[in-house]
This record gives structure tokens, C-alpha cells and sequence, in this order.
């Protein structure tokens, strides 16, 4: 009846890009760098949800050798992976996520991320949850070489389709 996936991304952070978080674009010097957007917390939920059914991860569904992905925006790519859920006759209860980056700082971002993510993924507001931490300057992450993001779901079996 329920089902639980857990989801982590990681992406470089470079000079030229666009960062690209939870679905908006993130005023900073650095973006991340990857074949589509590069959104990083996107991808963990998407990974996430993919892996609550067993269905395989991100890259499989949507490789990076394909140019058909080349820039996309990834909530073209959660809104696919949604809909692959909702194929199985599953619905998503909620979201949890953490980000981990030393900077831009979340908090004033972290409201329009939820609203984007709950919009596609026919969540209410209070069941996406978006944390950050730093990693004390440790780490490729707190050297500002790039970012990880890790996501929970939680996946409920819809009633007709039981």
C-alpha cells in the first residue's frame, strides 16, 4: 500500500551556468553543471521516486547521452517521472529534502521551490519540505566545487487501483 524511495544528486559548480534549484532559477557566480539544468534537488526527487518502485533511477530514464535531454528543464523531468508514478497507480503523500551547500543561502528561496514542486506534483504546500545545511566549509561542497541533494518520498497506493 505505501511504498518509501530515497534519492541523492550531486552536481559541480561552475563559472557560466545558470543555478538552477528546486525548480527556479537562483541569482549566484556559480551554476551547476550537468546535461540537462543541472538541478540537483529535481533530480533527487525524481530518483526517489523511481526508486520507491523499483523502476530503475534518473540516468535511465533519462540518459545524458541523449540529446533529446541536452539543457532540459528539469521539471519537464519531474513532471515526466510523476506521471510514470501515477501510470503505476501510485500517489505521492510527501517530500521530504535536504540540500547541502555552503552557499547561495535557501531560506529566501525555499517557499517558491515548495510552490513549484507541490504545483507539479499535485502536493499540497505542507507536504514538501525543503531543508539546507552547510558542511562546515568540509568537502567538495564546502569548498563551493558543488552540491548534493537528498529526497525522501513517500508513495501511497491509489484506493482504485489497489
Amino acid at each position: 500500500m505505501y511504498r518509501i524511495g530515497s534519492g541523492i544528486d550531486f552536481h559541480q559548480l561552475v563559472e557560466g551556468r545558470d543555478l538552477w534549484i528546486g525548480g527556479i532559477k537562483i541569482p549566484h557566480a556559480k551554476g551547476a553543471l550537468g546535461h540537462s539544468d543541472a538541478d540537483v534537488l529535481l533530480h533527487a526527487i525524481c530518483d526517489a521516486m523511481l526508486g520507491a518502485l523499483a523502476l530503475g533511477d534518473i540516468g535511465m530514464h533519462f540518459p545524458d547521452t541523449d540529446p533529446a535531454f541536452k539543457g532540459i528543464d528539469s521539471k519537464i523531468l519531474l513532471a515526466k517521472t510523476f506521471s510514470l508514478i501515477r501510470k503505476k497507480g501510485y500517489s505521492l503523500v510527501n517530500i521530504d529534502s535536504t540540500l547541502c551547500l555552503e552557499a547561495p543561502k535557501i531560506k529566501p528561496h525555499a517557499d517558491k521551490m515548495r510552490e513549484t514542486i507541490a504545483a507539479i506534483t499535485e502536493l499540497p504546500l505542507d507536504a514538501v519540505s525543503i531543508k539546507a545545511t552547510t558542511t562546515e566549509k568540509m568537502g567538495f561542497a564546502g569548498r563551493e566545487e558543488g552540491l548534493v541533494a537528498m529526497a525522501t518520498v513517500l508513495l501511497k497506493k491509489d484506493m482504485e487501483a489497489a
